[in-house]
């Protein structure tokens, strides 16, 4: 008996967590956009923002640069994960590690050196006029007009690990006896693919799809980084100085949260719900076939083009970073460490990097306390509702960061229920606690999949012999998952170090930056602003890389379960 009440209150503590962090900043979203000053519901901001060419005009934009990511993501994933599944070829291990590289670089970070690797005066265009294929003064504006192309292309290469991922691991989960059986029927080549294995996998594209959708959706450094204003992100951003005495940013997060919740709901309906049953695979494994010659090698050579495309933003975000002169030339005139200590030496960056630290320790402590209660909740008791508690979750997947960075300002209004936290005093707890609620799905899954993995029957015989719940977790569940454990939490401290709508939006004054809020200002900075933050890019490529380095080697197949809705 009590240790059922012990469970529901802490049981109740995640739900009151939940509550006033999760559900509660997007009550005052709604409120603020369909609520007039008289306290009477209204649709008349709505109706305002339809008619505003200049807000729909940013919608049909988003919406665009979310469909062409996700495709783009998508026509790269696939063929890779298709052809590592099935087949051995030279240099396997280490491209299916490298193919991770793009996800150690935030995107908007990687706009800097996309910009200079396609841009009018970039490397590109320099390495056309000295091979002759254009003159000088006919530069190629590769990145497109505004910088809808840039901004696509960056998200896309970023993002589609998270697809590729996905799409292994969904391919790993079906039965090659169902692929066998097809081709005894004369089912082979791509009409086996498009009828049997495509929609078999097609639950694991949808979750790495939706996912890479949303945060192609609501993604705001990147289109800030190429001055591409005309999108909603940027343009709720912009009036977030206008949030006490404006509906207008309110009804912008509330279309941006509705269109993102309905595009899920309507491509889970239709596509996610087919999931199909599969006998387990134990006593028949998967046999890849081994190329080699021209045909393992071809397949080397592919997985080596799309890697070579994917780091140039990496490549050049490290050549700003080490350049003393770079204009119009393929590459760097001359070379320099001065940035790396200029960037040092500046007053925002030291500072940042150690409120970064601050607020992404307590964050993944407070993540870890909530993700692994939910974990144990989920996987080792049978109380009545525990997948509705997993659902949520997940919730903050779906949910865009930008969504809940502007609830957070909205409930800290004048008036509102948390004023007392108004971030332009002092953001510190809201950064930790949108950190926290952000990476919260991180920690869930890698707990839940080391719970699964572990058998039950230690944990009952260690109660047996009289020891408690708390006693029982720490000397026998947690040494059992401590790899998990370790996975999680290093993907929630590395990802928060590195988030970027909470930070860009909650934090006001210079001296509560975190890293990613310095970069932003140091990239606006006349003369060697690029340079220096290029070169805290830098720094957190080699952070982040480490992180997911460490954490892919403790997971190994199973990460691509962190990054699903």
């Amino acid at each position: 008996m009590v240790r059922k009440v012990m469970l529901l209150l802490a049981l109740g503590s995640v739900l009151l967590f939940f509550l006033a962090f999760f559900f509660l900043p997007i009550f005052e979203i709604l409120r603020g956009g369909f609520v007039d000053e008289r306290g009477h519901v209204t649709l008349f901001y709505f109706a305002e923002f339809c008619r505003n060419p200049l807000y729909m005009e940013g919608l049909c934009n988003t919406f665009a640069i979310a469909v062409c990511t996700t495709l783009l993501a998508l026509l790269a994933a696939l063929p890779l994960a298709w052809l590592a599944d099935r087949f051995d070829f030279p240099g396997k291990r280490w491209l299916t590690g490298a193919l991770l590289l793009p996800l150690i670089l935030p995107p908007f970070v990687g706009a800097l050196g996309m910009q200079r690797v396609f841009g009018q005066f970039g490397s590109l265009n320099s390495l056309l006029a000295w091979l002759g294929f254009i003159r000088p003064a006919e530069a190629i504006d590769w990145l497109g007009t505004g910088g809808f192309m840039g901004v696509v292309l960056v998200e896309a290469l970023h993002l589609y690990p998270i697809l590729y991922l996905n799409a292994v691991a969904a391919l790993a989960n079906v039965d090659p006896v169902l692929n066998e059986a097809a081709a005894n029927l004369g089912c082979v080549g791509f009409r086996r693919f498009r009828r049997i294995t495509l929609p078999l996998v097609m639950p694991g594209i949808f979750a790495g799809g939706a996912l890479v959708f949303i945060w192609s959706f609501t993604e705001l450094g990147t289109p800030l980084m190429f001055n591409y204003e005309r999108v909603t992100p940027v343009q709720i951003f912009n009036g977030i100085k206008e949030i006490g005495d404006s509906p207008m940013p309110y009804v912008l997060v509330t279309v941006m949260l509705a269109a993102a919740g309905l595009l899920y709901l309507l491509a889970r309906f239709t596509v996610g719900r087919k999931a199909y049953a599969m006998m387990s695979k134990a006593g028949t494994a998967v046999r890849q076939v081994r190329l080699s010659g021209m045909r393992g090698w071809g397949v080397t050579l592919f997985f080596l083009a799309l890697i070579g495309i994917a780091v140039l933003p990496h490549l050049g975000v490290i050549g700003i970073s080490l350049a003393g002169a770079w204009y119009r030339t393929v590459l760097p005139s001359t070379l320099t460490l001065a940035h790396y200590q200029a960037a040092l030496g500046h007053n925002l960056t030291v500072p940042s990097i150690l409120n970064s630290v601050r607020y992404a320790a307590v964050a993944t402590a407070v993540a870890m306390l909530f993700g692994v209660f939910v974990a144990c909740v989920v996987v080792r008791t049978k109380l009545r509702g525990r997948w509705l508690i997993d659902s949520m979750s997940m919730l903050p997947l779906a949910v865009p960061g930008l969504v809940l960075a502007f609830g957070y300002l909205a409930m800290t209004q004048k008036g509102r229920v948390l004023n007392f936290l108004d971030p332009i005093e002092n953001p510190t707890v809201l950064l930790i606690v949108a950190y926290a609620v952000r990476r919260l799905p991180y920690v869930v899954r890698a707990a839940v999949a080391g719970l699964q993995q572990t058998s039950v029957s230690f944990e009952e015989a260690a109660m047996n012999l009289g020891a408690g719940p708390w006693r029982t977790f720490r000397r026998i569940t947690a040494p059992l998952i401590s790899a998990n454990l370790i996975a999680g939490g290093l993907l929630a401290f590395s990802f928060s170090m590195l988030e970027v709508s909470d930070s860009l939006i909650l934090a006001q004054k210079s001296v509560y930056f975190p890293i990613t809020k310095s970069i932003y200002e140091l990239s606006m900075l006349l003369g060697q602003g690029q340079a220096l933050a290029a070169a805290l890019g830098v720094w957190t490529m080699v952070f982040l890389g480490a992180a997911l380095l460490i954490t892919s080697f403790l997971l190994g197949k199973r990460l691509g379960a962190l990054f699903r809705v």
